[in-house]
């Protein structure tokens, strides 16, 4: 199940891991609102599910994000299997409802939310969430992972699938990410607790701390080198879920997000809404707060300042 290729996307490495997990956890099924190639979520070897084949384990939703979630919710109720529905993240509007009343009643859908921020590019901005992720996490109850890398995407699925009170949103970019530089069980248990380290600085204490999720872990990393050169030695913290990371104990947090260091930059290409409390009052807070642009996704990123120039410029400038 574990990936360990150099460069993958989370979204085909959320493949890999539904195919290694499908003969270990013969209750799994799953599919998508019509989207089931773009969001990777087919079981291969498996047959469709319908009236003439029960057993299959491949579900066609339909273009019906809402039917889909709702459905889901209604396998979760009648219990003996685990289910998961896929969409683009942006759809995930027409879910909202259903992932509330998945909340609601403890109900642990599993949704496979890919196509994840401006980095889609081409589609423009009506495919490009912003709002989506600071809404969803704040409904109770819901868990969202957003990973970094290929690695963080099966330890996401673990998460998921070892969760039976809540559902669980994975946020899963498409385009390729390089892997953490990173033991695996590091990444399994930094994944678990919602947040951790993955890059120390090599002083007593940092300079600083650039603090990302998802795709942008891969542009904070870039920026530590970058600023080492520039004499600035700073730790980079990935956060792919904020709600498990808050539900550790204090000395947990603190060891991942000193308190005394307090030059901090937040790094999300998605609204700032929400990250004030982890940047604190001395930090900044990088992100997009306005509708995206229909260009390749390297020229949208670039737009809205989501690269490693503007990331070493900001914690300069603190």
């Amino acid at each position: 199940m574990l990936v360990t290729k150099t460069l993958r996307d989370p979204r085909s490495a959320s493949e890999k891991a539904i195919n290694a997990l499908a003969p270990k956890v013969p209750q799994l099924w799953g599919g998508a609102a019509d989207l089931s190639s773009s969001n990777k979520t087919m079981i291969a070897g498996e047959v469709d599910f319908q009236p003439e084949s029960y057993e299959g384990r491949n579900l066609w939703f339909g273009v019906r994000e809402f039917g889909m979630a709702c459905a889901m919710n209604g396998i979760m109720l009648h219990g003996g299997t685990r289910v998961y529905g896929g969409t683009f993240f942006v759809f995930s509007d027409y879910l909202k409802a259903a992932i509330r009343l998945s909340a609601l009643q403890k109900q642990p859908v599993i949704y496979v939310l890919t196509h994840d921020s401006v980095a889609v590019g081409e589609d423009g901005p009506t495919h490009e969430p912003i709002e989506q992720l600071a809404g969803l996490r704040a409904i109770p109850n819901v868990q969202v992972l957003r990973p970094a890398d290929g690695n963080e995407t099966s330890a996401a699925w673990e998460v998921a699938l070892n969760t039976l009170d809540k559902p669980t949103l994975l946020v899963l970019s498409r385009q390729n990410l390089m892997t953490l530089p990173l033991p695996q069980s590091t990444v399994f248990e930094g994944v678990d607790k919602g947040g951790y380290v993955v890059a120390q600085s090599n002083k007593d204490v940092a300079d600083g701390i650039l603090i990302a999720t998802g795709s942008e872990v891969n542009l904070a990393l870039k920026a530590r080198k970058e600023l080492l050169s520039k004499g600035q030695d700073v730790s980079v913290v990935s956060l792919p879920s904020l709600e498990r990371f808050e539900q550790q104990d204090d000395d947990y947090k603190n060891s991942v997000l000193p308190p005394s260091i307090t030059k901090r930059v937040t790094i999300e290409a998605a609204s700032t809404f929400g990250w004030a409390k982890y940047a604190g009052s001395a930090g900044l807070t990088l992100g997009i707060d306005n509708f995206g642009a229909s260009a390749p996704g390297d020229l949208v990123l670039d737009k809205y300042g989501m690269n490693t120039q503007n990331i070493v410029n900001s914690f300069l400038s603190l």
